[in-house]
C-alpha cells in the first residue's frame, strides 16, 4: 500500500496497529482515550473504517465472556463508530445481521441494548468533520445524550440535550429557540428581519454555526 498522510505509515501497518489497539482495549481500565485514538485514525485513513467494523464484529461474536468488561468495551467502540462513520454497503449488511443475531441470542442484555442503539444510529449517521470528543464518547458508552449549554444575550443560559446527530437547525426547534423568541419579544424586535442563529465562540474566533452543522463536531473543536 502507498504511504498514508499525517505521519502515518502504510495502510497495512496502520491496520496492524489498530488491531493491537483493539486487543489492548479489552483490558484497558480507561478506554476512552484509546477509543478516540482509534476513531481519529479511521477519520484520517477512511479505507480502515471497514477493517475496524469487521474486527469489532469478529471480537463481539462468540466472546469468551459475553457481557463482560472486555466484551462491552468492544460494543462501546462499535457504538462510537456507528455515530461517526458509515461502513460500505456489504459491511453494513454484515453488521446489521450481527446486530440482529445479538439481539436474538441475548435479549434484554447490555449487548442487545447496544445493538439496538447502533442500529438506530446507523440510520442517522452521515459522516463527521471531527471524531467524538472525550465527553461524547463517555455519553455514548452509556447510550445517553450530552447536555449543551446555549447562552442567549440578556437571558439565562439554556441547557439543551443533544445527540451525535443533532444539527444546529434542529436545536432551533428546542428550548433555546423558545428562549430566543421570548428575548425578541421583550426587546420589541418581533418585526425585525434578523433571525436567530447559533454562534460558536473561542479565544481566536467567533462565527455562526451552519444549520446543517452537527453540534457534536462544534463541541469537539472546543475540546
Amino acid at each position: 500500500a502507498a504511504p498514508s498522510p499525517h505521519s502515518y505509515t502504510t495502510l497495512r501497518d496502520e491496520a496492524v496497529k489498530l488491531f493491537n489497539s483493539l486487543q489492548q482495549l479489552e483490558s484497558e481500565w480507561d478506554p476512552v482515550p484509546l477509543m478516540q485514538g482509534i476513531l481519529q485514525t479511521c477519520l484520517d485513513l477512511p479505507p480502515l473504517v471497514d477493517e475496524i467494523y469487521c474486527q469489532l464484529v469478529k471480537q463481539t461474536t462468540e466472546p469468551p465472556a459475553p457481557g463482560g468488561q472486555g466484551d462491552l468495551h468492544y460494543w462501546q467502540l462499535l457504538t462510537c463508530m456507528s455515530c461517526t462513520f458509515l461502513p460500505s454497503p456489504p459491511v453494513l449488511r454484515f453488521l446489521r445481521f450481527h446486530l440482529d443475531r445479538t439481539e436474538s441470542r441475548f435479549p434484554a442484555s447490555e449487548m442487545a441494548k447496544y445493538a439496538c442503539f447502533i442500529r438506530e444510529a446507523l440510520g442517522k449517521t452521515k459522516g463527521r468533520e471531527c471524531v467524538p470528543s472525550l465527553e461524547e464518547i463517555l455519553m455514548l458508552m452509556q447510550r445517553q445524550e450530552m447536555i449543551c449549554t446555549v447562552h442567549c444575550p440578556g437571558a439565562p443560559a439554556c441547557s439543551v440535550a443533544i445527540s451525535s446527530h443533532t444539527t444546529a437547525e434542529e436545536v432551533r426547534g428546542g428550548d433555546c429557540w423558545a428562549v430566543a423568541q421570548e428575548l425578541v419579544s421583550r426587546l420589541g424586535l418581533s418585526q425585525s428581519p434578523n433571525l436567530f442563529a447559533l454562534y460558536e465562540q473561542s479565544r481566536r474566533r467567533e462565527q455562526p454555526v451552519g444549520s446543517a452543522t452537527l453540534l457534536a463536531d462544534v463541541l469537539t473543536r472546543f475540546e
